[in-house]
């Protein structure tokens, strides 16, 4: 072999191919961090919840000019907050099967936690709100809008779940402007005290649910209370008493984020209905006692202190998120059972 020139250098004499890998790969890496990089930015905008409104002054802007009536805040709330649930921030998260939003569990949770409630207003509003009697005809609108709220909340096939809930936000505006428009004969919102009540029933019941799965994220230990003050009473299959309930360690902050989603959207709806149900509520003496009921659900929606969700044990160092949670959840359901009590006292 020739010896090299003097002045040849090494790159004159590097062969080219690896040459060429050595930039291949180092290209490959730069895409790769940017790539992680935006995917890292869109995860942590898309999941940021969408800010708080006020129900009265949307309820306005969404009437236009025409008059707010009876009913015309509480449908305008659930039409505006399902519309938050499709058009915030990275639109609705809980169908994707594509990155970034793929690696996301949280936002979907408070998606399903916001949806569960609005399936509660939508099933209130077709059997109870918008009907005098049980002999009564349902809304044609609230018979399409409650099924369209129904449809599971992760399908991504032809009907998708963001048309579907598109749609039955269509029929809740269309009964929300039926509801001005002077015909008698036409759409109905009765606030009386028994409708009230029975939407009640059905928040308490949810509520009691997620108080409870998120006290589980310690195991707390559960007494057989089951058929308790009912000597008659008797279940399909019998649980072991005292038993212990834990919520896995990978379902805490689902379970979160899924209370946390479902406050959001019960603190609007809550107060909307502060709004149509004023008179009621102030027969009753009860506008306070719904107000603080607002104000424990408020609570929940503060912002986090901390990039991650907390197991700390009750009276460890660290903090337990679930049970901060669990805590105003618990407060605001007892208040809502004493008010449900009260206008069930006629």
């Amino acid at each position: 072999m020739e010896p090299l020139p003097p002045d040849a250098s090494a790159a004159e004499v590097l062969p080219a191919a690896p040459k060429r890998r050595r930039w291949f790969w180092r290209g490959l890496l730069a895409l790769l961090v940017l790539v992680a990089t935006v995917f890292a930015v869109l995860m942590w905008r898309w999941s940021t919840p969408p800010a708080a409104f006020d129900p009265l002054v949307q309820a306005k802007a969404r009437n236009g000019s025409g008059a707010l009536v009876v009913g015309v805040a509480t449908t305008a709330t659930l039409a505006r907050v399902g519309e938050l649930l499709l058009d915030k921030n990275g639109g609705y998260l809980s169908n994707d099967v594509t990155p970034p939003s793929l690696f996301l569990d949280d936002m979907p949770n408070w998606e399903f936690g916001v949806i569960e409630q609005s399936r509660d207003l939508a099933l209130a509003l077709r059997r109870d709100f918008s009907r005098s009697l049980t002999q009564s005809i349902e809304d044609k609108d609230l018979a399409e809008a409650q099924p369209l709220f129904s449809t599971t909340n992760d399908r991504w096939l032809l009907p998708s779940t963001e048309s579907q809930y598109r749609a039955a936000i269509e029929r809740i505006d269309a009964y929300r402007t039926r509801l001005g428009d002077g015909d008698a004969n036409d759409a109905q919102f009765y606030a009386r005290a028994d409708n009230l009540a029975a939407y009640l029933g059905m928040v308490e019941a949810r509520l009691g649910s997620l108080s409870q799965r998120l006290s589980a994220a310690v195991g707390p230990t559960r007494q057989g209370t089951d058929l308790a003050n009912d000597p008659a009473a008797r279940q399909s299959k019998p649980n072991a008493a005292p038993r212990e309930i834990r919520t896995a360690w990978r379902d805490i902050d689902d379970v979160f984020y899924e209370a946390r989603g479902s406050c959001f959207a019960l603190v609007h709806f809550l107060k909307a209905i502060e709004h149509d149900f004023a008179e009621v509520l102030k027969d009753k003496n009860a506008t306070v006692t719904l107000r603080q009921i607002i104000a424990e659900l408020e609570a929940t929606q503060e912002p986090l202190g901390s990039p991650v969700i907390l197991n700390g044990s009750p009276y460890g160092f660290f903090a337990n998120h679930s049970l901060v949670m669990a805590n105003y959840i618990a407060r605001a359901n007892a208040s809502i059972i004493e008010l449900r009590k009260l206008l069930e006292r006629g």
